[in-house]
């Protein structure tokens, strides 16, 4: 059975409650709970932290044996060299989501430093952006 990790970043803990004009109402546990009954036959996982090396960590733990990352790396898609490093450093492909179109928004996020090591990129699409990362690794 194909195994896909959902790893979201800083932050992210707070969808439902954090400018749910920009990011909905609606909590990721929820979210998640819709996806993997879409997704019955792949077996899904999440896992969110606010801190960098756990996030790291979590890469290289899951990074040679799952068949797929779909990452929201939040505000350290702009920031992190530690990240994208954990990236290249994988066999696991990666697909960098993110809820907002980054690009229409503060200057500082128009910049990732993990798009250049990813499998590919989508933004833009709400919660939906999840759902099109766990579709692109579905052959």
């Amino acid at each position: 059975m194909m195994r896909i990790l959902i790893l979201n970043g800083p932050n992210l803990n707070l969808l439902g409650k954090r400018e749910p004009e920009i990011y909905g109402s609606e909590t990721f546990e929820q979210f998640f709970e819709t996806l993997k009954d879409k997704y019955s036959d792949i077996t899904l996982e999440y896992f969110q932290s606010n801190s960098e090396g756990i996030l790291v960590d979590k890469i290289h733990e899951v990074g040679f044996t799952y068949d797929g990352i779909v990452m929201n790396a939040g505000a350290y898609t702009h920031t992190s060299v530690a990240i994208a490093d954990a990236i290249s450093g994988v066999t696991t492909p990666v697909v960098e989501v993110h809820i907002s179109n980054t690009h229409k928004r503060e200057t500082f996020r128009h910049k990732s430093f993990l798009s250049p090591v990813c499998k590919g990129v989508i933004l833009g699409f709400g919660l939906k952006s999840y759902e099109l990362g766990v579709e692109s690794f579905i052959k």
